[in-house]
């Protein structure tokens, strides 16, 4: 091996290393490499294939989506009432992380296994939430308002800093393809363009309260827990996944919103940042296996 190679090697594994240690992703590459030719879902040519791999975006859309989703009493519930989430956060955002990934570049058989998981684990969860209220957690509007905020979340993450922006129709599109997953996951009606998907979240806003378990939420996602080496990526991540929220969002959870300047300071050294992150996944990431995986099948048909 040549010394560039191995140089390029040592530098790939260090920051995969990285990735791991602020994800809490444990997913083995080897379960998205087979069978050959399987273009799972929706294939390297989907727009979802192109958001989600985007690190830095999926990170602050994550921690952006978990927030949104922690102000609907019911759902935040389901969680807290049935998982240790509060003292694992890393974990749940891992597994969440495997999620996404097994239904965007697994193979078919792989992201509907994913998905029956997740089903049969929100069959046996019900409740009553802190209002009175019972909830079970594959009622179709929970499934619904936890998808439209995570589609929403992913997607305005994206826009946000990404260095090519989706057009309308590409945002449409991607919006169509999350909603596959939102339907086979159980959400009923969902909206299919992206100006939808912002006027159906907006259209919770009713049911949604900042309440001392959601102030809970924010407190541990403003603590999320990394190394000190990785503090200020993280912490760059936190401020920008509240730059992507909707204003009156903020408003909820009593954040001022950010300047344009300050915003987009923050956009420009989390990109700088993740510049080396980027370069190993766009090497040796879940969409580069993948896509890899799909090209065999067409070299030895």
């Amino acid at each position: 091996m040549y010394l560039p190679e191995s140089i390029a090697n040592f530098a790939l594994n260090a920051i995969g290393d990285r990735v791991r240690a602020m994800t809490g992703s444990k997913s083995n590459l080897d379960d998205f490499m087979t069978p050959k030719g399987d273009r799972g879902l929706f294939g390297p040519e989907s727009i979802i294939w192109r958001v989600h791999a985007n690190f830095t975006a999926m990170m602050v859309g994550g921690l952006s989506s978990l927030i949104v989703q922690s102000l609907h009493s019911r759902a935040l519930s389901a969680v807290w009432d049935h998982s240790d989430f509060r003292n694992k956060l890393k974990e749940r955002l891992g597994r969440t992380a495997f999620f996404v990934a097994a239904t965007t570049y697994g193979s078919e058989a792989m992201a509907m296994d994913a998905i029956r998981r997740v089903n049969a684990i929100h069959a046996n969860i019900c409740g009553v939430d802190l209002l009175g209220q019972p909830y079970v957690a594959n009622e179709p509007d929970l499934i619904r308002w936890v998808h439209l905020a995570e589609a929403s979340s992913f997607l305005s993450a994206y826009q946000h800093l990404s260095k090519a922006p989706l057009s309308e129709l590409e945002c449409d599109q991607y919006i169509r393809e999350m909603a596959q997953i939102g339907h086979l996951l159980g959400a009923i009606d969902l909206p299919l363009t992206w100006q939808s998907t912002k006027d159906e979240l907006a259209g919770y806003i009713s049911e949604l309260k900042f309440d001392d378990r959601a102030k809970e939420i924010l407190r541990i996602v403003e603590s999320y827990p990394a190394d000190l080496f990785d503090k200020p990526f993280m912490h760059l991540t936190l401020k920008a996944a509240f730059d992507v929220m909707p204003s009156w969002i903020l408003q909820l959870i009593e954040k001022k919103t950010s300047c344009v300047f300050e915003a987009q300071a923050t956009k420009l050294a989390l990109n700088l940042g993740s510049e080396p992150l980027q370069w190993m996944l766009d090497q040796r990431g879940v969409c580069a296996v993948a896509i890899e995986r799909v090209n065999k099948g067409a070299t030895y048909a």
